[in-house]
């Protein structure tokens, strides 16, 4: 079927409708850096304390979706780019269903994470550059996947065998091996509320 016979089919609820629901706005904050340097960590803790705090909000980890919605890809920087560009339309839809949607991809490509960006109205895509050393992300390596990678056990490694281009203007950049846990996921609340994403207690305005 052409395009031309594919029309969006507007829904009878506005964004700003949900948002006054949930008492709150909504955006993607997209989280990239090296493997290992603590993006999922991070994530599924700021997750927990939008949770504690009544605010809606979800995690699309990117391995996560490598067990689904992006299953069938690969590694290659042509894989790479589509698996940012499938993660970036299905975070686009919650957050036009008002939630406070958080990406955690390596996304090594800056030309891929600016595509992500385009799709989003201003101050919608909130990048967060996780910035921890090479040899710090190796000596964590959770998963023992740079030891594979070093081995030529996994091709296409990103930091090893691919590279790896940092934001040039990220909204917030956390060292996470100089801070905690929690003072990384502060930084990101913190942000949030600066902003006017959410409110520092239950008052709310658009």
């Amino acid at each position: 079927m052409s395009d031309k016979h594919i029309q969006w089919q507007p829904s009878n609820v506005s964004r700003s409708e949900r948002h006054h629901l949930n008492s709150h706005k909504s955006c993607v904050i997209w989280l990239t850096g090296l493997s290992g340097s603590g993006k999922s960590s991070i994530a599924y803790e700021m997750e927990r304390l939008l949770f504690t705090q009544h605010i809606r909000s979800y995690v699309l980890d990117g391995d996560n979706l490598r067990h689904g919605l992006n299953g069938n890809l690969g590694f290659s920087p042509n894989d790479r780019s589509e698996n940012i560009r499938r993660t970036a339309e299905a975070a686009k839809l919650l957050v036009d269903a008002g939630i406070i949607t958080i990406v955690a991809l390596i996304s090594p490509y800056r030309a891929d994470r600016e595509l992500a960006r385009s799709l989003y109205a201003s101050g919608e895509f909130i990048e967060v550059f996780i910035d921890c050393p090479l040899e710090i992300c190796e000596k964590r390596d959770p998963k023992g996947l740079y030891v594979k990678a070093r081995a030529g056990v996994i091709p296409n490694f990103t930091g090893i065998s691919a590279p790896y281009e940092p934001p040039s203007k990220p909204e917030i950049v956390i060292s996470s091996n100089q801070h905690s846990l929690q003072a990384s996921t502060s930084r990101i609340y913190d942000y949030l509320i600066v902003h006017k994403v959410i409110a520092p207690q239950s008052s709310f305005t658009l």
